[in-house]
């Protein structure tokens, strides 16, 4: 399964915004989010699977925390488009600036 695919899923999603903030262990997830420790359990198996959490194994606990590597390659993988969005950003913002002018041509007639 590739990160969009991971990520796609709303539960999963949390996950990954829950670890945002550090490391935690399936029982603090579940808790935080409502849901049962085997369903996060599943969950943080598909992010794991997908390259997205890595887990460590402190005293009886499982430990979670986010890969850096696959939001970096997301990071790069966007940075292809924004030139595209700012282009159209640009034009937007050059065609917001002539309907102000025939406003302001409009106001003084």
């Amino acid at each position: 399964m590739n990160t969009w695919s991971a990520l796609a899923e709303p539960n999963r999603l949390h996950i990954v915004e829950l670890l945002g903030s550090g490391p935690l262990s399936v029982g603090e997830i579940a808790d935080r989010l409502g849901l049962r420790q085997p369903q996060v359990s599943k969950h943080l198996r598909v992010l794991a699977d997908a390259g997205i959490v890595e887990m460590r194994a402190v005293a009886n606990r499982r430990m979670y925390s986010l890969r850096l590597e696959p939001f970096q390659a997301l990071d790069a993988w966007l940075k292809t488009f924004r030139h595209v969005t700012n282009r159209r950003l640009d034009h937007l913002e050059r065609y917001l600036r002539v309907l102000q002018g025939m406003d302001a041509t409009r106001e003084d007639e």
